[in-house]
C-alpha cells in the first residue's frame, strides 16, 4: 500500500528544498564559500525558533523555516549565512572559560558585522540606530573586528545595554556549542574539517575577481584573528618530546609467549611485557616572565597557575621533570629550578614578581644558551616567553624551539621569522576587569 505523505514529512521535504535555493542564492553572490555553503547537513529539530549548528549539520524548525520563507526569505538567508560564517570563524570551538551569554553576543556581532560590511545583494537590509551605532563605536575604540576582541569590550557593559545589544544581533540559537561527554572528541573533528574550508575560502576569495577590496580585507582579517587563537592548554602540547618512559605496552604485549612460559616453567613467564613506550610529553622547558612595568603582576601569577594546572596533568608531564622559571626586563632578575609538580605548587604559593625595567629579550636568550653550554638542560624542548611584545628581540634563532606569548595585539614585522607567536586571551587567565569600552 502506498505511503500517504504527514504534513510534517511535507514540511521537512519542503524545508530542504528551501535551503537548497537559499544556498544558491548566495552562491551566485560568495562563490568562493561553495564548499562551507554545502558543509552543513540540514536536520530538523522542532524544538528550534531559528537555525543551530554544531559543525556537522544544520538544525531547524521545518515549519517555522517554511514560514520565514514565505514571508521574509532576505532574513532566512542571512540567517544560513550567520551559521555558516561561525563555523568558518571557528567561534563554536573558541568559547574556553568564557562567558557563554556574552561569547555568544561577542560572536554575533563580529558575524553580523561582516555580512553588513560585504554588502551582497542577497543579505543586504537597512541597519537600525543601534546597530550603526555599535559599529562606530568599534571604529572609534579601534577595537578589532573579531569575537574576542569584542567579547573583551562588553566584559565593561551593563547588563541593560548586552541585553538590548543581543535583542538586536541574535540571529541564530548556539545550544550545540557547548558539548559534553563524548560529543567534545566529535567537536574536534568538526573543527578540522571547518579549519580546512576556511582556508580554502579565504585563498579562494582573494584570488576572485569581482570582490571589493574592503570585503576581502575584512573576511581575511577575521579568519586569521579566529585562527590565532587557539587554546594555551593545545598550544602547550607542542613543546612535548618523543622519549621512553616506564610502562607496559599493551601493543607489544604477546599473552601467549607469557602464559606457555608460565605453564612450561610453573611460575616464571617465557618472555616479560615490554615495560617501555615511546610517548610525547613535556621533559625540559624555560618558562621567562616578561618583568616590564608594562606587565601585570596579579596576569602573570594567574598565567603560571594556569601552566600548573595543565602540567599537573601526568598525560602531559613526565614524571621526572626540569623546569626553569626566569623573570626578565632588559635583564634576567631571577631564575627558580622545577624538578618536580609538588615543588612547582610551592613555588607559585610564594611567587613575587620581580623587575619593573624597560623589555629587552635577548638576556633571557643569552642567559639560557650558557646553561645549555654548562649541560643544565640534556633535552630542553623549547621556551615560552611571557610578553606583552614591546622590547628588543635577538637577531640569531637559538638552537631550540622558541615561542612568545603576546598579552595584546603585537605588530608582526617585528617579531623574529623563527619564533612561534600565540597571541593570548587574559580571560584564559583572570576573570577580566579591565577591559575597553564598546
Amino acid at each position: 500500500m502506498r505511503h500517504k505523505q504527514t504534513q510534517t514529512e511535507w514540511e521537512n521535504q519542503m524545508s530542504v528544498k528551501a535551503l537548497a535555493l537559499i544556498q544558491s542564492e548566495l552562491y551566485v553572490d560568495l562563490r568562493y564559500l561553495g564548499a562551507a555553503l554545502s558543509a552543513l547537513v540540514p536536520k530538523a529539530d522542532a524544538s528550534l525558533s531559528t537555525f543551530a549548528t554544531d559543525g556537522f549539520c544544520l538544525y531547524f524548525s521545518s515549519a517555522q523555516a517554511l514560514r520565514v520563507f514565505q514571508n521574509n526569505p532576505q532574513f532566512l538567508t542571512r540567517a544560513y549565512l550567520h551559521s555558516i560564517l561561525h563555523c568558518i570563524f571557528s567561534h563554536l570551538w573558541l568559547t574556553g572559560k568564557r562567558d557563554p551569554r556574552l561569547w555568544n553576543l561577542a560572536c554575533d556581532i563580529a558575524v553580523e558585522y561582516t555580512i553588513d560590511h560585504l554588502e551582497k545583494p542577497s543579505t543586504t537590509r537597512a541597519l537600525s540606530w543601534l546597530r550603526c551605532q555599535t559599529y562606530q563605536n568599534l571604529k572609534e575604540g579601534q577595537i578589532p573586528i573579531s569575537a574576542p576582541s569584542i567579547y573583551q569590550s562588553l566584559l565593561t557593559q551593563s547588563e541593560e545595554r548586552t541585553a538590548s545589544l543581543a535583542r538586536e544581533f541574535y540571529t541564530d540559537d548556539h545550544r550545540y556549542w557547548y558539548p559534553k561527554g563524548k560529543a567534545v572528541p566529535m567537536q574536534q573533528e568538526a573543527k578540522k574539517q571547518w579549519d580546512k574550508i576556511a582556508r580554502q575560502a579565504s585563498l579562494q576569495q582573494a584570488q576572485q575577481t569581482g570582490e571589493s577590496e574592503k570585503g576581502k580585507q575584512l573576511f581575511a582579517a577575521q579568519i586569521r584573528a579566529e585562527r590565532s587563537r587557539r587554546s594555551y592548554r593545545d598550544f602547550l602540547k607542542k613543546f612535548a618530546v618523543l622519549r621512553e618512559e616506564v610502562h607496559t605496552n599493551p601493543d607489544e604485549f604477546d599473552l601467549n609467549f607469557y602464559t606457555y612460559g608460565l605453564k612450561l616453567y610453573g611460575n616464571m613467564p617465557l618472555v616479560e611485557p615490554v615495560e617501555t613506550r615511546e610517548v610525547k610529553k613535556i621533559q625540559e622547558f624555560v618558562i621567562v616572565i616578561d618583568t616590564s612595568e608594562s606587565t601585570s603582576g596579579s596576569l602573570v601569577k594567574n598565567f603560571l597557575r594556569e601552566t600548573f594546572e595543565i602540567l599537573h596533568q601526568r598525560e602531559h608531564f613526565f614524571t621526572t621533570c626540569r623546569i626553569r622559571i626566569l623573570q626578565c626586563d632588559d635583564a634576567v632578575r631571577s631564575d627558580q629550578e622545577i624538578t618536580d609538580l609538588g615543588e612547582f605548587e610551592r613555588f607559585l604559593h610564594q611567587f613575587t614578581v620581580i623587575g619593573g625595567g624597560g623589555t629587552n629579550f635577548c638576556p633571557a636568550f643569552t642567559y639560557v644558551n650558557q646553561l645549555i653550554v654548562q649541560q643544565a638542560f640534556q633535552n630542553l624542548s623549547g621556551l615560552l616567553y611571557f610578553t606583552d611584545g614591546q622590547g628588543t628581540y635577538p637577531k640569531k634563532r637559538p638552537p631550540y624551539q622558541t615561542a612568545f606569548l603576546f598579552l595584546q595585539d603585537y605588530e608582526e614585522s617585528t617579531v623574529p621569522p623563527w619564533a612561534i607567536r600565540l597571541r593570548l586571551q587574559p580571560e584564559e587567565f583572570t576573570s577580566g576587569n579591565q577591559r575597553r569600552h564598546l
